[in-house]
């Protein structure tokens, strides 16, 4: 059978949890990092940008292994 009312108690939940939070958290800020020492080394703006965004995933891979 088949239930068409599938809500959770309590909906008000966060949205990601706090270790996730921090993760991405970690992330942004290194590629902020990164896209800032980019354009100060000489860099045009959009090489800059897109060289932050390109640490951002490996960040976020690296902070999950070591956050526990």
């Amino acid at each position: 059978m088949a239930q068409a009312n599938r809500r959770r108690t309590g909906g008000d939940g966060p949205l990601l949890s706090q270790r996730a939070a921090i993760v991405f958290l970690l992330a942004t800020l290194v590629g902020i990092g990164a896209t800032v020492l980019a354009a100060l080394a000489g860099n045009v703006w959009p090489v800059a940008v897109s060289l932050g965004g390109g640490v951002v995933a490996p960040a976020v891979l690296f902070f999950n292994q070591i956050i526990d």
